[in-house]
């Protein structure tokens, strides 16, 4: 009986919680693909640039899949022009866009990096980068691109919100952004936008309609399933082109963990190659005996 009751809780427990937890929750709402799935990790707020601080980490290892899964998406016409964005705040797109963007460029690509939030920017904050001008004056004809653009590492320069307007959506969905893109486009390999989250404004509809393509940002237990329904719904009905999903914040624990670690790999020496070898050969010998 205890067992039973146990059994019984636990399934009215998962009826009744609607957070999406891993990659089967998000089965339940979509067909949109997972194209990344990123750890949790307790120190990210503290050190959200994980491809600087620990290069060689699994995290570090999962944007870099997430990265070569998107040239896949297409692969004949792959996205050059990117828009992150996710369903509510808190879900980490603007950590996803910076080191999506580091990935990039350690490759030898250029890389522009768009501060697309001109509401609750952030992303300037974890760079250490000055956010003083930056794409509300371009939008509004004050300066141009390379007066604001900043250098970052290799082929990344950066470009912050600038002044915090009073029209974000009208601005951000002006002939002017799209001008400037295309000029963008054909300055660096890869444009990458951070935009506002679906739900709390419209601006990350408006900008998916200029680019090549979006990608939305999940937070496993931060969001529930209805609302990413909904965010999808308001991505599809302005025709963006979904790229995919990227797990994010996934436990380390338990039937969702993401458990993938590159640091459970250590290349075999020759004596253990030798021994395998032998091991191999002998168990051959006996299956023929």
């Amino acid at each position: 009986m205890g067992v039973l009751a146990g059994g019984c809780l636990s399934l009215v427990r998962d009826l009744f919680d609607a957070r999406v937890k891993g990659e089967a929750d998000v089965q339940r709402v979509t067909d949109e693909p997972v194209i990344g799935a990123i750890a949790f990790d307790k120190d990210a707020p503290d050190h959200p640039l994980v491809l600087e601080i620990d290069p060689h980490s699994p995290r570090s290892e999962a944007f870099r899949a997430l990265r070569t899964n998107l040239l896949y998406v297409n692969p004949d016409d792959p996205a050059r022009t990117l828009l992150v964005t996710s369903t509510v705040p808190g879900e980490g797109k603007s950590t996803t866009s910076v080191n999506l963007a580091l990935t990039m460029a350690e490759t030898g690509a250029t890389v522009c990096l768009i501060e697309g939030d001109l509401r609750r920017p952030r992303m300037l904050e974890y760079m250490g980068l000055e956010s003083a001008a930056g794409l509300t004056d371009i939008l509004v004809g004050r300066v141009e691109p390379e007066d604001v653009l900043q250098p970052y590492v290799g082929g990344l320069q950066v470009l912050g919100c600038g002044a915090i307007p009073p029209n974000p959506s009208e601005l951000l969905g002006s002939a002017a952004m799209e001008r400037l893109l295309e000029r963008l486009a054909r300055d660096f390999d890869y444009v990458i936008i951070d935009a506002p989250p679906v739900l709390a404004v419209t601006d990350a509809a408006v900008l998916s309609t200029v680019v090549d393509g979006t990608m939305i940002v999940v937070g496993a237990g931060v969001v529930n399933r209805d609302p990413l329904g909904r965010a999808i719904t308001t991505l599809e009905r302005v025709d963006a082109n979904i790229l995919g999903l990227v797990l994010n914040r996934l436990p380390i624990k338990g039937p969702d963990a993401y458990s993938y670690s590159y640091e459970s790999y250590r290349p075999e020496t020759p004596a253990e190659n030798r021994r395998r070898s032998r091991s191999s050969r002998r168990q051959r010998s006996r299956a023929k005996g």
